[in-house]
This record gives structure tokens, sequence and C-alpha cells, in this order.
């Protein structure tokens, strides 16, 4: 079986990840979601809110699942024997992060490639930091989330 990580800190899931994860499901015989503990990041959404946030979003697909981790996360794809690891890159200027980190990942471990995927273009300038800020201010997010997560928001920044 052919598993592939696919990992971020998801804080929130956006469409444009979800884009991506299906674009996975067509790559990969399983999918990991892995959700990342980066405290550094500042999270709204604890992990286990991510988890809960991005299950029923994931429910139809029978070859995808989704977890925790922590550490490094050419280890966490050795310890689940992932042949892969799966990004989305938005623009340019996503290249040169995701460049560099695919380059230690191999130094790190040979074994797991990287694999680059485009998303739609409609999610193209959507990202998880640009949908809080609309969202702490009351703006309407629905576009970019799934019905869940956009509640999720409205209830985390005290909207109705």
């Amino acid at each position: 079986m052919r598993l592939c990580i696919y990992p971020g800190t998801f804080d929130p899931i956006t469409y444009g990840h979800l884009d991506v994860l299906e674009r996975a499901t067509h790559l990969f015989d399983h999918v990991l979601v892995a959700i990342a503990h980066n405290p550094d990041k500042g999270p709204l959404f604890s992990a286990e809110q991510r988890r809960e946030l991005i299950q029923p979003n994931i429910a139809r697909y029978s070859n995808v699942s989704v977890t925790a981790f922590r550490g490094l996360l050419v280890d966490f794809a050795m310890e689940q024997r992932a042949v892969a690891i799966i990004r989305g890159l938005r623009a340019m200027s996503d290249f040169e992060f995701e460049f560099n980190m695919a380059l230690m990942n191999r130094h790190l471990q040979p074994a797991v490639e990287t694999i680059y995927v485009m998303p739609n273009e409609d999610y193209s300038y959507t990202s998880s930091h640009l949908v809080k800020q609309v969202s702490k201010y009351g703006g309407d997010v629905t576009k970019f989330v799934p019905a869940n997560v956009a509640a999720a928001l409205r209830a985390a920044y005290g909207f109705k």
C-alpha cells in the first residue's frame, strides 16, 4: 500500500487544503492527514479541535484518515511507513520555503519523497492565516472553509 502523509497545522482547514487532499487521494492508496503540533504558530484551535473540524470533511473518502503528530515530519513518515509527503503550492512565494524544507527532509530521510500539487486557482490566495484574519473581524469566510469550520471560527471570535 502506498501511503502518503499530508502534513500541516490546518488551523483551520480550508477548501484549498481539501482540494490538495482530493488530488492526493487519486495518487496514493491511503492519505494520512497529519496535524502538526506547532505552538510557534500560536494556533487558534487545539490539535484535537482541528482533528474534529477535519473529520466530517474527509468522511466521504475511504482512503483518508487524520491524526496529530509531534516531532520531525520525516521521522513520523517513516514510523507510518509512508512513501511520500504531499504539499500544496499556491504561489511562487511558497516555493522557496517548501523547496528548502523538502531538501532538509531528503537529507534527513532520503527514502521519503516530497510531492507538490497545485490547488485549484480559486484557492491560490487562500490561507488559514487570512481566513482567521477575515473571521476575526466578522467577515464571511464561507467561500473559503466548510460550514463546520466557519461556525467554529464565528464561535471562537465571539460572533453568532
